[in-house]
């Protein structure tokens, strides 16, 4: 899209009809990073209001301003400018979402761990995990007794499916990471059948877990993030195919937080493998070039 700006009241009256509609173009336009804020808010808000899904809002709220003020004091010291905090709204959120304490410090500390992983953790100038998936799995193993994760709070109902469903589809196709999404359920139902076969338990029970609130934001909002995932469609479809294959072994193992540490484990191993075959692709074009070089050098 282009940088210019035209003023509506100035405009023409041909200008105004062609650019009307330019505002909510660029408002829902992948440059845009408040739209999937907004999205997961009023996620939030629909779900707290008709099922309480909250510990409370105190604590949600504390974990959005601790992302954000970390968010902003990394920022400005490690980067030397002041970040866009859409990034930090979203991990403090989802944080708030996922995580259930009845005490206040886990949504700080998790959230605080979040942000600071994207400017610690970082291999080429990338962060290589999900900023709230990785809070989350840290919180976890440092204070198991103290916290655990969103789970029966929207038991399975269908229209709270449908929610996120409807909002977070129009993220995803926006994002054109569709592809991510079906890989990974169709990867789960696949497993969750041999599952079933192997341990002997029906088959319904170990689909279920897929159709609550807690997979649909791991679903849309975490395997998806632009960020933290590789770069390639193919190397997407692997990967979600991976994240369930190694969340059926957890689930066999007991795991209860199974796709949590499945991403937790798969994303970051995925993303520096991506960074190896890249720069190894670059020293094989270089050094062939050097060759060609070479032999066409007057002699």
């Amino acid at each position: 899209m282009s940088g210019q700006v035209i003023s509506i009241a100035d405009a023409t009256p041909n200008q105004r009809g062609t650019n009307s509609a330019s505002p909510w173009r660029t408002w829902l336009s992948l440059e845009n990073r408040f739209v999937p804020p907004v999205f997961i808010t009023l996620i939030l808000l629909i779900g707290n209001l008709s099922f309480g899904i909250l510990e409370g809002y105190k604590k949600t709220l504390l974990a959005i301003a601790v992302s954000i003020a970390t968010e902003l004091i990394l920022g400005k010291v490690v980067v030397g400018k002041w970040p866009n905090v859409a990034s930090a709204y979203i991990s403090g959120i989802s944080v708030g979402i996922l995580l259930r304490s009845p005490v206040f410090w886990p949504y700080a500390l998790c959230a605080m761990i979040a942000i600071t992983s994207k400017y610690v953790l970082r291999v080429k100038n990338r962060h290589i995990w999900n900023p709230s998936n990785f809070g989350i799995c840290v919180v976890l193993f440092l204070a198991a007794e103290s916290v655990t994760t969103l789970s029966i709070q929207w038991g399975n109902s269908l229209w709270a499916m449908l929610v996120i469903w409807s909002l977070g589809s129009i993220i995803i196709w926006r994002l054109k990471r569709f592809h991510i999404c079906l890989t990974y359920v169709v990867s789960f139902l696949l497993f969750a059948i041999l599952r079933a076969w192997m341990v002997g338990d029906p088959i319904v029970s170990e689909i279920s877990p897929i159709t609550g609130p807690e997979y649909q934001l791991f679903i849309f909002f975490m395997i998806t993030d632009p960020k933290t995932t590789v770069r390639s469609k193919s190397g997407q479809i692997v990967v979600a195919f991976l994240i369930a294959a190694v969340e059926m072994v957890l689930r066999l193992n007991s795991s209860i937080y199974a796709p949590l540490y499945a991403l937790f484990m798969v994303g970051p191993v995925a993303i520096l493998i991506e960074n190896w075959w890249t720069s190894y692709k670059s020293r094989r074009i270089g050094a062939e070039i050097s060759a060609l070089g070479l032999r066409g050098a007057p002699q």
